[in-house]
Parts: C-alpha cells; sequence; structure tokens
C-alpha cells in the first residue's frame, strides 16, 4: 500500500468516526427497571388536575 493511499484511508475513518458521534441516536436512553417502577410510583402517588 502506498503512502498516499495510507494516508487517505486514515483520514476518511477518521472522518467517519467524526460524523457518526455528531449523528443523532436512534436508539432512547435505557432506563432500568427499578428506575421505571420508581417513575411510576411517583406518576401514581401525585395526582392529576385538569382545569
Amino acid at each position: 500500500m502506498n503512502r498516499r493511499k495510507k494516508i487517505n484511508q486514515l483520514l476518511k475513518a477518521h472522518a467517519k468516526k467524526a460524523s457518526a458521534k455528531l449523528a443523532p441516536k436512534g436508539k432512547p436512553r435505557y432506563i432500568s427497571k427499578a428506575e421505571r417502577e420508581k417513575l411510576e410510583a411517583e406518576t401514581s402517588t401525585t395526582p392529576e388536575t385538569t382545569l
């Protein structure tokens, strides 16, 4: 592999990683089972009043 090809390959790889970091994430943040139960208990204890 010649020098120019190797450098271009490295630059492309770095650019690809940088753009992947900036891309929006597809998955929502993971919430553990205990955390979900805590949030559910919190919402069930607070009465919801609509006017």
